[in-house]
């Protein structure tokens, strides 16, 4: 890949939001074992589209993302895609931490009294994001956990894999839309153990190239293709 365009580090607990146009790599890379980042997307000209969780499972025919998979949205669009991915799994069923629930595990703190040591909370840090892009609260929704993998076994439990991530570990993502990207660096909730992890991650946004009819995620399946000429037609018809 070129040079990168911009990048940042997001340390444990810390969230970022921003507007990345079409035709970006977004990649991201584990700096240490365990990583996880909460992944929200929108259509940046029109925040009422966003990521479907369902949608993109049901017509992808999985339970996880990985290479080749994309990220619908309610309209049918797709507003990026797994190009590269070192891991091949990434949680989309688990969600966000909590606040009652990160005290729970990790102990109760607040900013009042830790303050920049005060342990986050996935929905704290996304709901903040949201309003500073003119959203509220009531827009969050099921989120992707990059550099998670989650599996329900026979009994039907939901699984963590602790050793899933290792330093080092990337996944990059082609965003196919002008997108509202909003992450947060807070654990998987279903990461065990007590202490709240800490796991820096690095972001860095390059130039895509090209995408053509040949390409692997535009033909991963046949509701890929369908997702992205949706997304072709609607770009021609905004000139």
């Amino acid at each position: 890949m070129m040079n990168s365009l911009w990048s940042t580090t997001l340390i444990s607990g810390t969230k970022w939001s921003g507007v990345v146009g079409k035709g970006k790599y977004l990649r991201f890379t584990a700096l240490e074992k365990g990583a996880n980042i909460a992944l929200l997307l929108y259509n940046a000209k029109d925040l009422t589209e966003r990521y479907n969780m369902p949608d993109s499972l049901k017509a992808q025919y999985t339970s996880h993302l990985t290479r080749g998979n994309v990220l619908m949205s309610d309209n049918g669009r797709v507003l990026a895609s797994f190009v590269e991915d070192s891991l091949g799994w990434h949680d989309a069923i688990s969600g966000y931490t909590t606040r009652a629930a990160t005290d729970a595990k990790y102990g109760a703190t607040n900013y009042q009294e830790q303050r920049n040591d005060w342990l986050r909370s996935g929905e704290e840090n996304l709901a903040v994001e949201l309003t500073r892009n003119g959203l509220e609260a009531r827009d969050l929704s099921p989120v992707v956990n990059l550099f998670s993998k989650v599996f329900c076994n026979e009994d039907g439990d939901m699984v963590y894999c602790e050793d899933h991530c290792a330093a080092g570990s990337t996944v990059t993502l082609r965003t196919e839309m002008d997108v509202l990207v909003v992450l947060s660096n807070t654990p998987n909730p279903l990461h065990p153990g007590s202490t709240y992890p800490s796991v820096p991650v690095k972001l860095e946004v390059l130039p895509a190239a090209a995408v053509d009819s040949l390409d692997y995620c535009v033909n991963f399946r046949a509701e890929n293709r369908r997702a992205f000429e949706n997304t072709w037609n609607y770009y021609v018809l905004l000139g």
